[in-house]
């Protein structure tokens, strides 16, 4: 349990009720009738959260009621019940309703409502959960609230961090925000191809799916030709007619092997370009020195990384342990790059990398968290160059239990630099000239540590889902050459495992020593996706147990039954769907998916902000001189938790997107052509269908299945003809043609080629009983079918 005290949202003597206000002197509605100490309604609970979402958590929620005893564990029971109806889901330490926002979140400032106020709009949403509600920012006065301090104050097209609260007026946006602070500041730029038109100057075609177009004079082409990515600013907007715009940049040809990453970057607003006094005090920087370090050069610490890494921030070294008391034990060392060393808070370098979060990586290029000086060269673990770290050396049983750990500021030197590849053949008996030497003193040592500390991961049983990972390989040109699945290695795994180890050391000993941190934290699924689950298991025959108290070896018991069978891909994509998102955040609630009660992020300070913290964290604690945490960082620790974990899913989405665009590039000449596919997903309007060579998926349309009247059976995730009974299963393995390609969207549609397959019985007497409940609908042929992918 964290030590970490909660955010006293709610202190005493203040009333239950209130709400925030829209605008700057919005009543707050009429309060609700709470009688203290009396066991609420559901109505009121749900009611209160929606009113009050900075005061929702459990306990929040009973001292709110004032509940005690009893009563307290009967909040505790109805909580579950609304959370398995659906009603309610967790977010970080708080309950929220399906579909609201966290009271911390961050914003896009998009437009202006009629009134001349800013409208912002959730930076990252989920494709899953349509449109994004608006919110109304509320701007304070100069003098900030009640006038101490300067209050932050944005403008259109500015990422803020805000504080969400319910809005008052239901006649506007359903959320007002109050600006914690301003993030970036963005100009209000948009990006597209230009293309040319007769008589000079052209038209801009959008890259995003609702996006329109523009029209360029000839005066404001600022150069660009026929097939350029440019990036613009709208002249002039006017009543009739297309928008006007000028080019401010051409970024390259629409063709070219960094358009398509530019794209993203552009959508995502993912900054790229480092200031200028950033990259000044990055080249000023000057190696780190012997103060309060350990000099262990001697110690044959080895990098393990992929072949093309440019920056190496994680080292492992691995013994028998000599103590007559730890018999068949191991010593397992990780050192990792001390940037805390040359990121100092508040700096320029370290505004700059909490703005970014985290590196970017794309099939042709990394955006990094921190400028190449930094990351590539004075962080680095560089092969032979005496290098900062902090190292943790762990002792492990013989069965694989950790028994102790204990963390140093040091000064060392990396042995060697290996690639995974490198590595596992040197064990697998086929050393090179460089690992030859290695293989007895420092190789064997870590791969039989491996296997001991693989006894104690065994018994702990983190959640194992077989879902393989995809990488592209590009061509000189940028564009897509193949795609392959690398393979699993045992040094994959070894490295994985002493990266997992030693974060969990970093939560141990924070925890012990009263510090605040950020963690890992992971959440069980909600009751809600355990439910829908447990549907779709029925369907094949697989149970799982009820109840709220799930553990992941609970789901690896389902995916073991499911291996071999015609349904294991199709299992494991259900049960990763039902599981939460790890974010970051200063209050502990475990990681369900490591099945670990203590985790931090420490070993990736080079391409993690949440890891620089943690660095930050261990060295004031520890005494281990400068670059530790600062008291302004420790109270803006739920700050900068949305902050990260925000840009993180932005990272996540960019990347994604710049995957689906590139494919969809490399497919664009094959329209028409006939692809072997798998059923990845089943949704009321119709099929994705994805393409296991290519790593990408695109979408049939249900009105272009065929003739029948298709329904949606959410339970069975299927797509099934009221009249002949045929139809398609998620993990179905079909046949579908090409029928559109549009690269700049990274849309693909397809056009099923595929006779649907007779339905299992329990989807035909589900017809037979013509239900017509949420999630059951059907859809005729001959409506419009949408493009590209949903």
């Amino acid at each position: 349990m964290s030590r970490i005290p909660r955010d006293r949202t709610n202190p005493a003597g203040k009333r239950p009720g209130k709400i925030g206000r829209a605008g700057k002197d919005a009543p707050a509605v009429e309060p609700l009738n709470i009688v203290h100490g009396a066991l609420p309604s559901r109505e009121v609970i749900l009611r209160f959260i929606a009113d009050h979402p900075q005061k929702a958590s459990k306990r929040e929620l009973a001292k709110a009621f004032g509940l005690k005893g009893d009563n307290r564990v009967e909040l505790k029971h109805m909580l579950q019940e609304l959370e398995q109806e659906g009603m309610l889901q967790k977010n970080r330490k708080s309950l929220i309703r399906p579909g609201a926002l966290p009271p911390v979140t961050v914003l896009d400032i998009t437009t202006r409502d009629k009134d001349g106020d800013l409208i912002g709009r959730p930076a990252e949403w989920p494709e899953d959960q349509g449109v994004a509600p608006a919110v109304a920012i509320r701007q304070q006065s100069p003098a900030g609230r009640q006038g101490k301090g300067k209050a932050p104050v944005a403008g259109l097209g500015d990422r803020i961090l805000a504080k969400i609260f319910p809005a008052v007026d239901r006649g506007g946006p359903a959320y007002t925000a109050r600006i914690i602070k301003v993030i970036d500041r963005r100009r209000g730029a948009s990006m597209g191809v230009f293309r040319t038109a007769p008589g000079g100057g052209g038209r801009l075609l959008p890259i995003e799916r609702r996006g329109e177009e523009m029209v360029i004079d000839p005066d404001f082409t600022g150069g660009a030709t026929d097939g350029d990515l440019v990036e613009v600013e709208i002249a002039r907007l006017g009543r009739f007619g297309l928008p006007r715009a000028k080019v401010l940049s051409v970024v390259g040809s629409v063709g070219s092997e960094k358009a398509i990453s530019m794209i993203a970057i552009h959508a995502h607003g993912i900054p790229h370009v480092f200031p200028p006094a950033v990259i000044a005090e990055a080249e000023a920087a000057k190696p780190a020195s012997m103060s309060h370090r350990e000099d262990w050069r001697d110690v044959p610490l080895i990098t393990i990384d992929p072949a093309d890494a440019k920056d190496h921030d994680d080292a492992v070294y691995a013994e028998l342990d000599p103590s007559p008391d730890n018999p068949g034990g191991v010593i397992v060392t990780v050192a990792i790059a001390d940037v805390s060393w040359y990121v100092r808070p508040n700096s320029p370098l370290d505004r700059e990398a909490l703005k970014r979060g985290n590196s970017v990586y794309f099939p042709d290029r990394v955006v990094p968290m921190l400028p190449e000086r930094i990351s590539n060269d004075l962080c680095s673990l560089k092969e032979g160059v005496d290098r900062p770290a902090l190292a943790v050396r762990m002792s492990f049983s013989g069965d694989g239990r950790k028994i102790g750990h204990t963390f140093y500021r040091i000064v060392m030197k990396s042995a060697a630099k290996l690639s995974y590849q490198q590595a596992q053949a040197a064990i697998d008996g086929k050393p090179d000239d460089q690992t030859g030497p290695m293989l007895e003193p420092i190789l064997k040592p870590l791969w039989h540590a491996y296997e001991v500390m693989k006894r104690g991961r065994d018994r702990r049983q983190p959640l194992e889902l077989d879902m393989p990972e995809r990488k592209i390989l590009l061509k000189p040109d940028g564009t897509v050459d193949r795609v392959v699945v690398p393979p699993r290695l045992d040094a994959h795994k070894l490295i994985e495992e002493m990266m997992i180890q030693a974060n969990v050391c970093a939560a141990e000993t924070l925890e012990k020593k009263r510090q605040p941190l950020i963690y890992r934290i992971h959440d069980g699924p909600t009751l809600a996706k355990q439910e829908i689950l447990r549907e779709f298991l029925a369907t094949l025959g697989i149970s799982l147990a009820k109840g709220g108290n799930m553990r992941a070896n609970n789901f690896n018991g389902i995916l073991a039954k499911a291996d071999g069978t015609p349904h294991q891909t199709m299992v494991n994509e259900m049960v990763l769907r039902s599981q939460s998102q790890a974010i970051y955040g200063p209050e502990n609630i475990g990681h369900f998916g490591l099945n670990l009660m203590k985790y931090a992020h420490f070993t990736s300070p080079i391409r993690r902000y949440a890891d620089l913290i943690v660095h930050r964290a261990l060295v004031g604690s520890l005494c281990f001189g400068e670059g530790g945490i600062t008291p302004d960082e420790e109270a803006a620790l739920d700050d900068i938790a949305a902050e990260i974990s925000t840009f993180e899913r932005r990272a996540m989405a960019a990347e994604r997107e710049t995957v689906d665009r590139l494919i969809a590039h490399h497919l664009s000449g094959r329209v028409g052509e006939e692809f072997a596919g798998r059923v990845s997903g089943v949704t009321k309007s119709g099929l994705f269908v994805a393409l296991p060579d290519y790593g990408a998926d695109g979408f049939v349309p249900i009105s272009t299945l065929g003739t029948d009247y298709f329904i949606y059976d959410e339970a069975h995730q299927a797509l099934s003809g009221e009249r002949t009974g045929l139809g398609y299963r998620l993990g179905d393995s079909v046949t579908v043609k090409l029928a559109e390609a549009i690269p700049l969207a990274g849309a693909l549609r397809f056009e099923m080629i595929s006779e649907g397959r007779e339905m299992p019985s329990a989807v035909r007497s589900f017809h037979k009983a013509g239900r017509r409940d949420r999630g059951q609908v059907r859809k005729k042929p001959g409506t419009r079918p949408p493009r590209g992918r949903h």
